[in-house]
């Protein structure tokens, strides 16, 4: 496969370094993966409900939309610290 070239600012450039090699990633690598998620929201819903699914039947974890928010919006935060102090 040809290689392409995308212009971006630097800054995101950096960024997504950043959060490459902080999953210990290539930016090419970690931009392929990002690629292939994005291709797979389809299958992961039925994926995720039943993860969601055993879950809850293993510990009785079931997260309200809101507490699921809030916990994502933690989750993006911490990447982010670990992003700009990497």
């Amino acid at each position: 496969m040809p290689d392409v070239h995308v212009p971006i600012p630097a800054e995101t450039r950096d960024r997504l370094t950043a959060a490459a090699a902080a999953e210990g990633l290539s930016l090419r690598a970690y931009l392929m993966r990002l690629a292939g998620d994005s291709a797979r929201p389809a299958r992961d819903g039925t994926r995720a409900d039943r993860v969601r699914q055993a879950l809850h039947a293993w510990n009785g974890y079931d997260p309200d939309p809101e507490e699921e928010a809030r916990l994502d919006a933690e989750l993006d935060r911490r990447i982010a610290e670990a992003a700009a102090t990497g």
